[in-house]
């Protein structure tokens, strides 16, 4: 049961219509303060995955085409007109991380069958080159000449307990995969990955957002609900070139398709990078030039941020090779 607080309004935010008592008798929407704090929006991501509306089709053309135009709606008071933020990016997300897990992008999809019979062939007479080839690739040390220097070496040269583990576990990576095999498993993990890389990305852009914009007329909430359309919108774009690209590659490399499949993504990708400028200014209002800066440094300071955690990702991913 809902406790929010009760608007002394009478007006329905979403229809306009006269509120007697808690519920719109017009639309069924709840009278109540559309701007929470930020610990309504734990409360509200669980409220979320217990409805669903009639208006997917419509969130779904207004979060491709009119950028912001969705935030400041849900902000306004219009909830029932569209999906909730929340339940819309875990709709997206789930459709997202099922087709990945049927059709995993691998870098070696390219490769003909007789091709990789014959490079197993290979790799069975001549595993030792291999792991030999590998060493040179990464310029990696054997763990006996490692413990040698731990053990006789110079305090200088001898590794820290973290630094021995890590060591170690990259050594085990590389004798037990080759350059080609760790390409393919750390491209696969990352696809595989996304959605869940862009959820642990989201409450720090929303914080930098805040950071950026007055905190008397912009609440945490507000920038979460924005930040939740925006990365909706770059999983949504995600999905699509995805199942382009996927349907183009069912009908071979050297086909019509393949060519739209690559304006699309080209197209797709430009969108993309583009579409944070209008959003913020559309929704926050400022001045072109103003937003054009902000949005500009925000895109540097996540982009930053977003390969410091990307870094730490890849070092994840590498140690858990097998």
């Amino acid at each position: 049961m809902s406790h929010n607080k009760i608007r002394e309004d009478k007006t329905c935010l979403n229809c306009r219509h006269v509120v007697e008592q808690k519920f719109c008798p017009n639309c069924g929407q709840e009278n109540s303060d559309s701007r929470k704090t930020f610990h309504h929006l734990f409360i509200h991501f669980f409220e979320d995955l217990t409805h669903y509306e009639n208006a997917f089709w419509k969130t779904i053309k207004n979060l491709l085409f009119k950028p912001s135009t969705l935030t400041k709606e849900y902000l306004s008071g219009k909830r029932l007109s569209y999906l909730a933020p929340v339940r819309l990016y875990i709709f997206i997300s789930f459709i997202t991380f099922f087709l990945i897990a049927i059709f995993p992008s691998k870098v070696g999809e390219g490769i003909d069958k007789s091709e990789k019979a014959l490079a197993k062939e290979i790799a069975k007479t001549k595993k030792e080159a291999h792991v030999e080839s590998e060493r040179k690739y990464f310029k990696l040390k054997t763990m006996k000449e490692i413990d040698s220097i731990q053990k006789y070496g110079k305090e200088n040269d001898k590794l820290s307990d973290f630094q021995y583990w890590a060591y170690e576990k990259v050594v085990h990576v590389t004798e037990h995969n080759t350059q080609r095999e760790i390409i393919e498993k750390f491209i696969e993990s990352f696809f595989h990955n996304i959605p869940k890389i862009l959820f642990i990305i989201m409450p720090f852009f929303a914080f930098f957002l805040w950071i950026f914009h007055s905190k008397k007329k912009w609440y945490y909430f507000d920038h979460g609900i924005f930040t939740l359309h925006y990365f909706s919108f770059l999983l949504l774009i995600f999905l699509i070139l995805f199942i382009v690209n996927k349907i183009a590659g069912l009908f071979g490399s050297d086909n019509p398709l393949t060519y739209l499949a690559d304006i699309i993504t080209f197209v797709g990708t430009l969108w993309m990078c583009y579409y944070f400028y209008p959003a913020h200014h559309r929704f926050y209002g400022e001045p072109r030039i103003v937003s054009f800066v902000k949005s500009v440094t925000l895109f540097i300071i996540n982009s930053f941020f977003i390969l410091f955690l990307l870094t730490f990702y890849v070092f994840y991913i590498f140690i858990n090779l097998h």
